[in-house]
């Protein structure tokens, strides 16, 4: 499995900005569902792209201003703070060069304006040594669709697994 892992992320380029999805669309769902499934998968891909980029003005867009989150960064406290994630797009994530790939995304939907997503996120970046580093999260959004716009109202991230890969 990791050595599969491995050779799929060595075909990857890395390039910054660079968002990518592995996604098999559920073929016994209406077509309807699988549009709005889509469009869930869609502005969560967008909104990785602009944290691939550090754009928190893209990410702020993107994301209900009372934003809550339970990830690693936090230490197990909700966080409730866009500012909590303005200091580690603009301070830690643009000093480095990555590539994101959302694989298996599962959309759950909640009604005509809400939506959960789940996923596998990997993370490319190289270390001040330019050795090549992957992590992998297991992450959770709920979107809530206001004004014919989705925003992120809510997420959960896991601790990251970390690989060398060289």
């Amino acid at each position: 499995m990791l050595c599969h892992l491995f050779v799929v992320l060595l075909s990857l380029k890395i390039v910054r900005g660079d968002v990518t999805l592995q996604w098999a669309a559920n073929a016994t769902a209406p077509d309807a569902i699988r549009a709005r499934q889509q469009e869930i998968i869609e502005v969560t891909q967008k909104l990785m792209t602009a944290i691939t980029n550090s754009d928190f003005q893209g990410y702020k867009e993107l994301c209900d201003p009372g934003l809550t989150s339970f990830e690693p960064e936090g230490l197990g406290i909700l966080v409730q703070s866009m500012e909590f994630h303005e200091f580690f797009m603009v301070n830690v994530l643009n000093a480095r060069i990555h590539n994101t790939l959302i694989a298996e995304p599962r959309v759950h939907l909640l009604g005509d304006d809400a939506a959960c997503i789940a996923y596998i996120r990997l993370t490319q970046t190289m270390d001040e040594n330019l050795r090549a580093r992957v992590a992998k999260a297991e992450e959770t959004r709920v979107w809530h669709r206001r004004n014919g716009s989705w925003v992120n109202v809510h997420f959960h991230r896991s601790g990251s697994t970390f690989l060398h890969t060289n």
